[in-house]
C-alpha cells in the first residue's frame, strides 16, 4: 500500500535532505559569534582596559582591528545566509509547486530559520568566553605570568555581542522574508543552479588597482600632516575620505585574481599567452560563474589577514628594539633622583649588594638641575586653526654641566657660552629633541638666562628619564644659583664586577621605589613648569584633571608604572628578564587579536572553497564521464582552492608589510639598525604565516576531493 506523505512529512523530508547546508550556516554563525564574543571580552576587560593607555595608539588599534574584523564577520553571516538560503529555495519551490501556499509556508520557515540562526549564535556568544579563558590561560601557562595578567571580565561586553546576535537573526528572517515573496516558481527552484558571474573588466584592472590601493594608503596617511603643515589648521575629520581609494583598489585586485588570475599571460594577449592560458580555463570558468560572492569573499579575507598581521608585528616592532638597547646599556645600572628625596647612598648600596656576593664597579654621581626652558609651542585659535608661539615657559628641561656630562658618559663635549647642546639618541630620533630653546628660568629666583641650541649630544640613557641639554660650566653655575633641593637631582651608574644578581636588582628596585615620597608619584610627561605656568595664568594644568595618567607605588610592577613613572631606574638585569612579565598583556592582546583574524580569515577561505567546489560538482561529474582522470580533476580543484588562499593573503601580509616599512621610515625619516632587525623578524614571521596557510590549504584540497568522489 502506498504510503500517504502530508506536507508537513514533505517539509521533514527536504530539511533532512539539506542537512549538510544547514550544518554550514550554523558552522559559519557559530563561528562569528564566537569570535566577536571572545574579542569583545577580551577587548572590554578590565585588564586590558587598564594597560592600555587612553587615546594611545595601541589602543586605537585594537579598536580599528575590531572594527575590521566585526565587518567581516557581518559580511561572512550575510554570506552564509544567502548561501543556507540558495539550497533552501529549491525545498521552498518544490513545496509551492505542490500546491503549498506562501501563507502555509511561512510559520515554518520563520520557525526553522530563528531556531538555526538564534541557537547558533547564542551558541557561539556562550563559546566565546570559555575561548578566551582557554586561550589567556595558555598565554600565562607558556610565555609569562604575573598579577597584572590575571584575567578580569567585565559582562558588558555582552552588549556587543548581544548586538551582533540581533543582527544575524535579523538577516537570516529578512533573508528568509525575501526568499519566500518572490514570484516565479521555476526560478525559485533553479535558484541553487544559478550562477553569479561579473562582467569582465580590461586586463588594466588588476595593475590599476594595485596603484589605487598604494595611493589611497599614501594620501591618507600623509594628507593630515599635509594639511597642517600647509594650512596651519587641525585636520578636519572628512579627511579620512583621502582613504576611500584603497576599498576599490582593493576590490580590482580581487576581481582581477577572480577572472584572471596571476599567471602567464595576465597583462598581455600574445599567441603564447593566449595558448597557456586554456591551462586552467575549467577552473578559471567555475570561478568566474560565481564571481560576485567569491570576489565579496577575498575582500573580507584580504581585511582580516592584514589586520591580524598588522597586530602580530606589533610584537618584534615593541619587543627586539628594547631588549636590544637594553643589552646595548653601557652600565648594569643607571638611575636619577630629585635632590629632596632619601635615596639610598652608595654605602647602603653596597651592603645590600654584598647580601648576594657582589662587589660593585665604576661607582659614579654626579648632579643636575631643572629648569624652565622656552619653545615654540601650537596655540589654538578659534575653529580648527592654531599657530606657533614661542612661550618664555613652555617644558622643565633637566640640565647638566659640561664637566658632568663629559665624566657620566665619557664622550668629550666642548660646549660655548650663551649656547646648549641637546642630549638624544644615537639614531637621533627621539620624540623630545627640542632645538627652539632660546632661554631658560631659574624656577625658584625666575633668573632668566638667554641661550640657543648648537647640536646634538647623543646618550641613550639619557634620553629615556626626560630631556637633557648641557651647558658650558659657567653659564650653569649661573643660572643654578638659589635653586633650591626640589629643583635639583644626582645621576648614579655602576656596573656589577662579575655576573649580576636578579634578587639583588628586584630588592633594590623596591628599596628605590620605598625611597619616593608622593610628590614624585607622576608619570615621565607630567611637567611641574608648564603647570606653573598655567596656575600663574589662572587656568588648571591639564594632567592634574586627566585620571588616566595616574601610577601608585602600590602597583610597581605593572606595565605602568614600569614604563612611564618620571624617575624609572634602568637596572639592565631587571630590564631584561621581566621584560615578558611587564608588557604582557599588552602583547597577549595583539597575539590574541592575530589568533582571531587570522582564524576567522581561514574559517572562510575554507567555507568558501567548499562552496565552489560542491556548487561545481555537476561539472565535475561531467568531466569524469568525459574521461577526465583523477589527477586533472584534483589539479583543477588546487587550481581553485589556491586562488582563493593564495591571492587574499599575499594581498594583506604584502600590504601589511609594505605599510610597516612605511611607517617605521615615517616615524623619524630613517630606518636605523633596529628597525632593520624588527623587519627582518617580521619578514620571518610572514614566512611561518605563509607556512601554516598552505597548510589549511592542502587540507582543504584533501577534503574537497574525498567529498567529490576524486580519491
Amino acid at each position: 500500500m502506498a504510503q500517504v506523505l502530508t506536507m508537513k512529512d514533505m517539509e521533514r523530508k527536504l530539511q533532512r535532505a539539506g542537512r549538510k547546508h544547514a550544518w554550514l550556516y550554523l558552522f559559519c554563525n557559530f563561528t562569528a559569534l564566537m569570535i566577536i564574543s571572545a574579542y569583545s571580552a577580551l577587548m572590554c576587560s578590565e585588564t586590558v582596559q587598564t594597560v592600555f593607555p587612553e587615546g594611545g595608539d595601541s589602543r586605537k588599534q585594537m579598536y580599528a582591528v575590531f572594527v575590521m574584523t566585526l565587518v567581516g564577520c557581518v559580511v561572512f553571516t550575510v554570506y552564509a545566509a544567502g548561501l543556507f538560503f540558495r539550497h533552501k529555495s529549491g525545498q521552498i519551490g518544490i513545496l509551492m509547486a505542490m500546491g503549498a501556499s506562501r501563507k502555509r509556508l511561512r510559520p515554518g520557515l520563520f520557525r526553522e530559520v530563528f531556531l538555526l540562526s538564534s541557537m547558533s549564535a547564542a551558541a557561539g556568544i556562550v563559546a566565546g568566553f570559555p575561548f578566551v579563558w582557554l586561550l589567556w590561560g595558555l598565554f600565562r601557562l607558556l610565555l609569562a605570568d604575573s598579577s597584572e595578567m590575571r584575567l578580569k571580565l567585565d559582562f558588558r561586553c555582552l552588549f556587543l555581542s548581544a548586538a551582533f546576535f540581533l543582527l544575524v537573526v535579523g538577516i537570516a528572517c529578512l533573508t528568509a522574508w525575501r526568499y519566500l515573496n518572490r514570484t516565479n516558481i521555476m526560478e525559485i527552484i533553479r535558484e541553487e543552479h544559478m550562477n553569479e558571474p561579473v562582467k569582465e573588466p580590461g586586463r588594466w584592472c588588476g595593475p590599476a588597482g594595485a596603484a589605487m590601493l598604494l595611493a589611497g594608503a599614501l594620501m591618507g596617511y600623509c594628507a593630515p600632516h599635509a594639511w597642517m603643515a600647509w594650512f596651519h589648521l587641525y585636520p578636519p575629520f572628512w579627511i579620512s575620505v583621502l582613504y576611500v581609494p584603497v576599498f576599490p583598489g582593493l576590490y580590482m585586485l580581487m576581481l582581477h585574481t577572480v577572472v584572471y588570475g596571476w599567471g602567464v599571460g595576465t597583462f598581455f594577449r600574445g599567441k603564447k599567452q593566449e595558448k597557456r592560458s586554456y591551462k586552467n580555463i575549467i577552473s578559471r570558468g567555475m570561478m568566474k560563474f560565481q564571481a560576485k560572492q567569491t570576489v565579496n569573499n577575498l575582500l573580507v579575507i584580504t581585511l582580516l589577514t592584514a589586520g591580524g598581521c598588522f597586530a602580530l608585528f606589533y610584537l618584534p616592532a615593541g619587543s627586539i628594539s628594547s631588549l636590544l638597547s637594553y643589552y646595548d646599556y653601557p652600565y648594569d645600572y643607571f638611575y636619577q633622583y630629585r635632590a629632596d628625596q632619601e635615596i639610598p647612598d652608595g654605602e647602603e648600596v653596597r651592603a645590600l649588594a654584598g647580601k648576594y656576593g657582589l662587589n660593585l664597579k665604576d661607582w659614579w654621581e654626579c648632579d643636575y638641575i631643572s629648569l624652565g626652558a622656552g619653545g615654540d609651542d601650537e596655540v589654538e585659535d578659534e575653529g580648527s586653526s592654531f599657530h606657533v608661539e614661542y612661550k618664555p615657559l613652555k617644558s622643565e628641561m633637566r640640565v647638566l654641566s659640561e664637566d658632568a656630562y663629559c665624566a657620566l658618559t665619557g664622550q668629550q663635549a666642548e660646549v660655548e657660552a650663551g649656547t646648549y647642546w641637546f642630549v638624544t639618541n644615537g639614531d637621533e630620533t627621539s620624540i623630545r629633541q627640542e632645538e627652539s630653546v632660546r632661554d631658560l628660568t631659574n624656577m625658584v629666583t625666575g633668573s632668566r638666562m638667554d641661550t640657543e641650541f648648537a647640536g646634538y649630544l647623543h646618550y641613550d640613557l639619557l634620553v629615556s628619564g626626560g630631556s637633557y641639554i648641557v651647558l658650558d660650566g659657567g653659564d650653569y653655575d649661573r643660572i643654578s644659583k638659589g635653586l633650591t633641593e626640589e629643583w635639583r637631582g644626582n645621576i648614579v651608574r655602576f656596573n656589577v664586577d662579575g655576573e649580576d644578581s636578579y634578587r639583588f636588582a628586584d630588592e633594590f628596585y623596591n628599596l628605590f621605589v620605598d625611597s619616593f615620597d608622593e610628590s614624585c608619584e607622576h608619570v615621565y610627561d607630567y611637567d611641574r613648569v608648564a603647570k606653573a605656568a598655567a596656575e600663574e595664568a589662572g587656568g588648571t594644568y591639564w594632567m592634574d584633571e586627566t585620571e588616566e595618567y595616574n601610577i601608585s607605588y602600590d602597583k610597581r610592577d605593572s606595565m605602568a608604572f614600569r614604563s612611564w613613572w618620571a624617575y624609572r631606574p634602568g637596572f639592565r638585569i631587571l630590564l631584561i628578564n621581566d621584560y615578558l612579565f611587564t608588557t604582557g598583556v599588552l602583547n597577549m592582546m595583539f597575539l590574541f587579536i592575530f589568533i582571531v583574524c587570522l582564524t576567522t580569515a581561514l574559517v572562510i577561505c575554507h567555507t568558501r572553497c567548499r562552496t565552489i567546489a560542491l556548487n561545481s560538482r555537476y561539472v565535475f561529474d561531467d568531466l569524469r564521464k568525459l574521461g577526465a582522470s583523477p589527477a586533472f580533476l584534483s589539479g583543477e580543484v588546487r587550481s581553485q582552492c589556491g586562488s582563493v588562499f593564495r591571492a587574499p593573503v599575499f594581498v594583506g601580509l604584502g600590504a601589511v608589510y609594505l605599510l610597516f616599512v612605511f611607517l617605521l621610515y615615517a616615524n623619524d625619516g630613517k630606518l636605523v639598525f633596529y628597525e632593520g632587525i624588527v623587519l627582518l623578524a617580521c619578514f620571518a614571521l610572514t614566512a611561518l604565516i605563509g607556512t601554516g596557510v598552505y597548510g589549511v590549504y592542502r587540507w582543504t584540497v584533501r577534503l574537497i576531493e574525498r567529498q567529490l568522489g576524486i580519491r
